[in-house]
C-alpha cells in the first residue's frame, strides 16, 4: 500500500480532511481491557465522541519494552482481567457496531506471530481495524507481515525516533502506510511537562522523506504540547495521560467522565493552536 492508496484506509481519510481543514489531529492510546473489554468498549465511544480522530488501542503484553511504569501497570491489569489479542479483535467488532473512528492495534509483534500472520489480518480486517503499529518489528523484518496486512486493506504504521538516521528514515518511510508514528524523545512512555527543544528540527528532517502524516508521540499529555504540535505536525498522541485518568478513577463511569473531559480540552487546543499560527502569518 503506498501513501496515495493510504487515503482508501478510514486513517488515510481522516488525515486528508484534517489536512483539508488545516487541522491538527488527536490520537489517543488507551490499553485494552483496562479494567475491562467491557470498560474499554464505553472509554473508545466517549474519546470518540470527545473529537478523537484515531484511537490506539493498546493489545496488553506481559513483557514490554517500550512501555513506561503507568501503561506497564494498564497491561497488567487487563492481563489480569483476562485480556488476549483475540478479545481485543472482538472488542473492535463491538466498537464498529457503534462507531466508524479510525482504530489503530497497537501490539507488540509476538501476539500477533503466536495467533498467525494471516489468521491475525484476516480478524482484525473483518473485525473493522484499519491499522497496525507493531513495536517491535522493524522494517527490515516486515516484508511478509506488510504484504498479509496490505492484502487485507490494514495500515501499518512504524515507529521513527530521534536517533533514526537519514537512511533508516527512509526506510520507515518505506514501510509505512497510513502516517508515521514519530517518538518525540529517547526513553520509555510517560507524561512529561515540556516537550523537547529539537522536536520542530526533527519534524523537518522526518517530512523530507515522507508524503505520509507524521503523529507525535512520548511524553504529550497537556493541551500546551498539543498546541505547540499545531503546523509542525500532523497529529498528536496521547496515552500515559488517558491510561493514569483510567487508573485513578474509582469507577467505570468516573474514567468515562475524566477521559471525555481530558479529550475534549486536548482537541481544543489542538484547534486553537493552529487557528493561532494561521493568524500570526
Amino acid at each position: 500500500m503506498t501513501a496515495a492508496s493510504a487515503n482508501s484506509t478510514r486513517i488515510g481519510k481522516r488525515f486528508a480532511e484534517l489536512r483539508a481543514d488545516g487541522e491538527l489531529g488527536l490520537i489517543p492510546y488507551i490499553t485494552a481491557g483496562d479494567p475491562t473489554l467491557d470498560a474499554t468498549l464505553q472509554f473508545v465511544l466517549a474519546l470518540a465522541e470527545a473529537g478523537a480522530d484515531v484511537i490506539e488501542l493498546g493489545v496488553p503484553f506481559s513483557d514490554p519494552l517500550a512501555d513506561g511504569p503507568t501503561i506497564q501497570r494498564a497491561s497488567e491489569r487487563a492481563l489480569k482481567s483476562g485480556t488476549t489479542l483475540a478479545g481485543v479483535l472482538e472488542l473492535v467488532r463491538q466498537i464498529r457496531k457503534a462507531s466508524q473512528v479510525p482504530l489503530v492495534l497497537f501490539s507488540y509483534y509476538n501476539p500477533i506471530l503466536q495467533m498467525g500472520l494471516e489468521k491475525f489480518a484476516t480478524g482484525a480486517a473483518n473485525a473493522g481495524a484499519d491499522g497496525v503499529l507493531a513495536t517491535d518489528l522493524t522494517p527490515e523484518e516486515s516484508e511478509e507481515y506488510r504484504g498479509i496486512l496490505h492484502t487485507h486493506g490494514l495500515d501499518t504504521v512504524f515507529l521513527a525516533a530521534p536517533t533514526s538516521s537519514d537512511d533508516r528514515l527512509k526506510i520507515i518511510s518505506a514501510a509505512s502506510s497510513g502516517f508515521v508514528y514519530l517518538i518525540s524523545r529517547t526513553g520509555v512512555t510517560g507524561a512529561k511537562d515540556s516537550l523537547s527543544d529539537e522536536l520542530p528540527a526533527l519534524l523537518r528532517r522526518v517530512h523530507q522523506f515522507t508524503e505520509l502524516p507524521v503523529a507525535v508521540g512520548f511524553g504529550i499529555s497537556l493541551p500546551g504540547h498539543v498546541s505547540v504540535l499545531g503546523g509542525l505536525a500532523d497529529a498528536a498522541v496521547v496515552g500515559s495521560a488517558l491510561v493514569s485518568e483510567i487508573e485513578k478513577a474509582t469507577s467505570v463511569d468516573m474514567a468515562v467522565a475524566a477521559l471525555r473531559e481530558r479529550v475534549r480540552a486536548l482537541k481544543e487546543a489542538a484547534r486553537y493552536g493552529l487557528s493561532k499560527r494561521e493568524a500570526t502569518r
